[in-house]
């Protein structure tokens, strides 16, 4: 993992999993409760190695009485499925309308907190906004789980207990800090919590008071929130006023194998070879940038610089970075990319899957809620339409379904 060492991003995981298509794993057989005494055991164990982190026993105490594992983390811990999420269906979720425009409303709202970010940490308002955006949906979605139960028992169960006990640790110095209640402080299952998802460690290093009430707060501080997201950004080596990077058209034959985000050439090279912004203008006239072709040649192809790595370095895919920096130039007021994704089929926004949703109900299926989340319930129902319909039964959702349900 990146800087942030976690789990993808809430609402970037969901876009992944929930829209994914026909390939996905069994989910494992719920993992068993704990043998009697194992789980306090284990915490007792942890005391001492707390202690020796700066964690007091009477704050050890405290959030340790009455605490029960959660093993239903361990199961998400251990359950990985095999998900196909193309990148065109992965943005169409993440960079929609609905979030263009509740991002610029917020920018208008939140516009004088942005400026004094910006003057502060040098990071322009519509980078921490798309992270906000992309991160909780704007402080929508913040994940249920509490961290102390969820951390603990992953600091007692399950693959890379050192790894959370970290984690764990860092939770009860928070809390310990007097930053964070105990009972607001909730997340992923994985331990990642607030407007910007942060990991407990990560807080501790870069969350900042930018409203001076003498606490650090990510869950109810939106200024210390968006603060401690440029901080990130910054210190992971935004360079101001500069771009992430921009669309670009591409030569015909030109061969990408072995280009990517890493292989930085200079403007003046990927100019001999034919390179031009996507508008067919010539490129700047200096720095250096690594080609970014998600879909292959054929599709949107991207010149990325320092600072798309700055984002991927909030959390370790590509696409998520794409997801923050175009959500980012659609917040200033840039339109779609200019190349189409290589698909006849393009990916739905999250209301066109809701729309989807309400179809399916109408046709007798039972999914569960309207939500957009095309989970298991919509995917087997798709399934079934799809077969009606004479397509693909995949169980992916995309626009040649949504018309065809719209056709009855």
């Amino acid at each position: 993992m990146n800087a942030r060492s976690h789990a993808p991003s809430l609402l970037a995981a969901l876009a992944a999993a929930l829209i994914a298509s026909t390939v996905h794993a069994q989910a494992p057989t719920p993992t068993p409760p704990p043998a009697p005494g194992e789980f306090e055991s284990c915490m007792n164990s942890l005391r001492a190695p707390a202690r020796a982190v700066g964690v007091s026993d009477a704050t050890f105490t405290q959030h340790r009485q009455g605490l029960q594992p959660d093993m239903s983390v361990i199961d998400k811990l251990n359950f990985q499925p095999e998900f196909r999420t193309a990148i065109w269906d992965y943005l169409a979720g993440l960079v929609d309308d609905q979030r263009v425009a509740e991002g610029q409303a917020l920018l208008a709202q939140h516009a004088d907190t942005l400026r004094r970010v910006q003057e502060r940490y040098g990071v322009d308002p519509a980078t921490v906004v798309a992270v906000w955006g992309v991160e909780s949906n704007f402080g929508q979605t913040f994940g249920k789980s509490p961290l102390v139960q969820s951390l603990g028992t992953l600091s007692c169960f399950g693959r890379r207990q050192a790894y959370f006990r970290t984690e764990f640790y860092a939770t009860l110095r928070i809390l310990q800090a007097g930053h964070i209640t105990a009972d607001r402080l909730v997340g992923s299952w994985a331990g990642a919590f607030g407007h910007t998802q942060f990991m407990p460690s990560t807080f501790e290093r870069l969350a900042v008071d930018f409203d001076g009430d003498g606490r650090a707060d990510l869950m109810d501080s939106t200024p210390d929130a968006l603060a401690s997201t440029a901080n990130f950004l910054a210190k992971a080596g935004w360079q101001s006023g500069q771009p992430w990077g921009f669309e670009v058209k591409l030569p015909q034959g030109l061969n990408t194998s072995g280009e990517g985000r890493r292989t930085k050439r200079t403007m003046d090279d990927w100019a001999a070879r034919g390179v031009k912004r996507v508008d067919g203008s010539a490129l700047p006239p200096s720095g250096s940038a690594g080609l970014l072709t998600p879909a292959g040649p054929q599709g949107p192809a991207f010149l990325v610089l320092r600072n798309f790595d700055a984002i991927y370095s909030y959390n370790a895919a590509e696409s998520y970075g794409l997801a923050i920096a175009h959500l980012a130039d659609r917040l200033r007021g840039g339109g779609p990319f200019v190349t189409p994704w290589p698909t006849d089929d393009p990916g739905l926004s999250r209301a066109e899957r809701r729309e989807v949703q309400t179809l399916l109900i109408a046709r007798g299926h039972d999914i569960g809620e309207v939500d957009g989340m095309l989970g298991e319930k919509s995917r087997v129902a798709i399934r079934a339409e799809q077969q009606r319909l004479g397509q693909e039964a995949s169980g992916r959702a995309g626009q040649k379904l949504l018309k065809a349900l719209r056709g009855g």
